[in-house]
């Protein structure tokens, strides 16, 4: 606030008033990302995100203007705006105030220079997760950008109308919605008002142009403008998540490649690929991956009470908590193998291949199915680790308050990660990246950057399950006749869940438990919110399976120090330097 204290307000004993100013301004900055299930929420959110893009575009304007002579129309090639994911699409709306009410240029003009600074990178598959303003929010709020944002679309209706007529095209097409609520669109507008529009992995960008924004792709193929959808997969640094992470890797590197050039051009790490299976380099290398271990397992002491046994395979599963993400598919296998270890005779149970198993992530304060999923997660921690039969061979832990910070522990030691969406919905996923940097394998689905990492190391490093993108419309339709088995082993899960094993005595954990598995059996409406929406009964069986490939591939030390030292110098693609150097030349 330009006043933080109101003198006159405190000398008149009205304490509260002399700090108001301050304290709004606090709640404002307080913390990002507000529960939202609220209309106070909301309200918050909204105020959030225009004040960052507020002031940042004032800033980038007033810097621009100051060089002498400068003329607006080299604001594209004197500036970007990249928007990342919807919440900062206020900037195209605020960027036409600023130009129109601030700097006095005509609205042609504005919009022009508007569509040619900013661009937008989608963030997700989801429609749910594509921000949408209520109206009336935007009338209390922000009036004058509700008037602009009015203005764009009544332009974009007349130009829809004489090529398409009138129709239910058009209206997908407006930056207005009437249903559920009436509200804006912000996906909508952050693709009008770009220059380039991309994703952030090769199969999400085709899912973008041929499902999220298929009206909008098809509309710019026909103006001409068939390169304004791009593809940038992400990237991830190896100076953090190498470097400074795993430092007995860097060195490694390093030693072998004669500089630490690799830190700034990742293609030369593909020279160590030919030491792949040189004994020697592949006793640094574990030895690294042992060191990873060791420390994750200290910190696994002090934070969590966990005692690890580090020649276990460390298997981990770290990022948002989402249905999509399946952390539930996870659970339900680390519950499969507890039962089959607890099933065994002694002497069967000591074959079985030592794991930990490690889950972690943050849930939106909101999601309830999520904060379910972690509590389940727990309890699962809780019976396992308290089992004598089974805790020698098995261990399981939630991590609590995932951070970079913890990160740099958890990437350098895994052995094995669990990127799992079902495949066509996550975009991209960037932890996978930052654990094959450091030597660990993936288990996981054809989606987002999987297919790429896998493309760049080959097939043998990534352990792939579950059904393709294009077979999920089948999946669903055979569903909706019945079709849609439960394998066994998968009924003995929700069995034993349903008994109340994992419940710890907790009756409302248990009913929330059952409810979750309840909506995954009502077969007829898999691949939809009124049942397994993300398809884990169909894609557990096969996921049974690469988990047993992983034991026995983990079995051969050597040929798993082989794989991982492939996999970790086969990343050149997914350095934040290669992604940067693309999004600059388009």
């Amino acid at each position: 606030p330009s006043e933080e204290f109101d003198f006159d307000s405190f000398n008149e004993s009205r304490y509260t008033e002399a700090v108001e100013a301050r304290r709004r301004a606090e709640d404002l900055s307080a913390v990002l990302y507000p529960n939202d299930d609220k209309w106070e929420g909301k309200v918050l959110r909204l105020k959030q995100q225009y004040m960052f893009v507020s002031a940042s575009l004032q800033d980038l304007l007033r810097e621009f203007i100051k060089k002498p002579d400068r003329k607006w129309s080299e604001l594209p090639s004197k500036v970007s705006v990249q928007m990342n994911d919807t919440h900062p699409t206020m900037a195209v709306v605020e960027m036409m105030r600023l130009l129109v009410d601030v700097q006095k240029l005509g609205w042609d003009e504005a919009w022009d220079l508007t569509r040619r600074t900013c661009n937008y990178t989608n963030h997700t598959v989801m429609p749910e997760a594509l921000e949408k303003w209520p109206v009336e929010m935007m009338e209390e709020l922000l009036p004058r950008h509700l008037q602009i944002v009015g203005e764009i679309n009544r332009r974009w209706m007349e130009e829809l109308s004489k090529m398409y007529g009138d129709g239910p095209k058009v209206w997908g097409l407006s930056l207005f919605q009437e249903e559920p609520f009436k509200g804006i669109r912000m996906g909508n507008i952050a693709v009008l008002g770009s220059n380039k529009v991309n994703g952030v992995a090769a199969l999400h960008t085709e899912i973008v142009k041929k499902e999220t924004f298929a009206d909008f792709y098809q509309y710019f193929c026909e103006k001409g403008q068939k390169d304004k959808f791009v593809n940038m997969t992400n990237g991830v640094t190896p100076r953090r998540w190498i470097h400074c992470a795993n430092r007995a890797l860097s060195d490694i590197f390093t030693k072998h490649l004669g500089s630490q050039k690799w830190l700034t051009d990742m293609t030369l790490m593909k020279q160590l690929i030919a030491k792949k299976d040189d004994a020697a380099v592949q006793k640094e290398w574990m030895a690294a991956k042992r060191a990873a271990k060791e420390k994750l397992a200290v910190y696994a002491k002090e934070h969590m009470g966990l005692d690890l046994d580090c020649d276990a395979l460390f298997d981990v599963q770290f990022k948002r908590i989402h249905e999509y993400k399946r952390q539930l598919l996870n659970c339900f296998y680390i519950i499969h193998r507890y039962l089959a270890i607890k099933s065994a005779s002694p002497s069967e149970r000591a074959k079985f291949q030592k794991r930990v198993c490690f889950i972690g992530g943050k849930a939106a304060p909101a999601y309830v199915n999520a904060k379910t999923i972690i509590k389940l997660v727990g309890n699962i921690g809780e019976v396992v680790n308290n089992d004598p039969d089974v805790s020698p061979y098995l261990k399981v832990g939630f991590v609590p308050n995932y951070s970079v910070t913890v990160a740099q522990v958890i990437c350098p030691a895994s052995d094995i990660s669990e990127h799992i969406s079902t495949a066509g919905t996550e975009a991209s996923g960037t932890s996978n990246m930052k654990f094959v940097m450091n030597g660990g394998l993936i288990i996981g689905t054809m989606d987002g950057a999987n297919i790429e990492i896998r493309e760049e190391g080959g097939e043998d490093t990534m352990f792939i399950f579950g059904c393709l993108e294009e077979e999920v419309p089948m999946i669903k339709e055979r569903a909706k006749n019945g079709n849609y088995p439960i394998d066994p082993r998968m009924q003995k899960v929700f069995d034993t869940v349903r008994s109340g094993r994992f419940a710890c005595g907790d009756s409302e954990a248990q009913a929330k438990f059952c409810g979750l598995i309840d909506k995954l059996c009502n077969i007829t409406a898999a691949g939809t919110w009124d049942g397994d929406r993300y398809l884990l009964i169909n894609d557990f069986p096969s996921y049974v399976a690469a988990q047993e490939l992983v034991d026995k591939t983990y079995a051969d030390q050597a040929k798993w120090a082989s794989l991982s030292i492939q996999a970790a110098c086969s990343m050149a693609k997914f350095s934040t330097d290669r992604t940067i150097s693309e999004y600059a030349k388009v």
